[in-house]
C-alpha cells in the first residue's frame, strides 16, 4: 500500500481541485453530458472468508454469497476521483450511496461551486 501511495499519490489518490472539476465538466459537455463529472457505479466483490456470524449482513439473496460493495467515480479518462469501500453486501446502490462520503462537502456546504445544466436549466 505504501508503494501504490508513493507512485500514485501526487496525481492519482486524491480528490478532485477546483480546476480538475472545471476540466471534468468540459469533457462532459464535450461528449454530450452537460454537468456530469463522471459516472458513479457499485459493485460487489465476494468475500470467501466472511465469518459465519457476519453472513446475514454481507449477503443478499440474488447473489449468494457474502459480498462487500465498493462505490467508485470515474471520469471519461478513466481516472477513479471517488472510491467507498467495504459496506455490507446486502445493502443496495441507494443505501451505498446514503453512506458515502461522497455529496458530505456537498451538504455541508464545503464543496467548490460547479455551474451544471440538468434539463436544459
Amino acid at each position: 500500500m505504501q508503494g501504490i501511495k508513493e507512485v500514485f499519490g501526487a496525481e492519482y489518490l486524491q480528490r478532485p481541485t477546483p480546476a480538475d472539476i472545471q476540466r471534468l465538466l468540459q469533457m462532459g459537455e464535450v461528449h454530450g453530458f452537460p454537468g456530469m463529472l463522471g459516472s458513479l457505479d457499485c459493485m460487489h466483490w465476494e468475500w470467501k472468508n466472511c465469518p459465519v456470524v457476519w453472513k446475514g449482513q454481507f449477503t443478499r439473496g440474488d447473489y449468494g454469497v457474502s459480498t462487500v460493495m465498493l462505490e467508485a467515480v470515474a471520469s471519461q479518462d478513466t481516472w477513479i476521483w471517488h472510491s467507498f469501500f467495504g459496506v455490507a453486501g446486502s445493502n443496495n446502490d441507494l443505501n451505498v450511496l446514503n453512506q458515502s462520503p461522497l455529496f458530505t462537502e456537498v451538504l455541508e456546504g464545503r464543496a467548490p461551486p460547479v455551474q451544471f445544466t440538468v434539463n436544459q436549466r
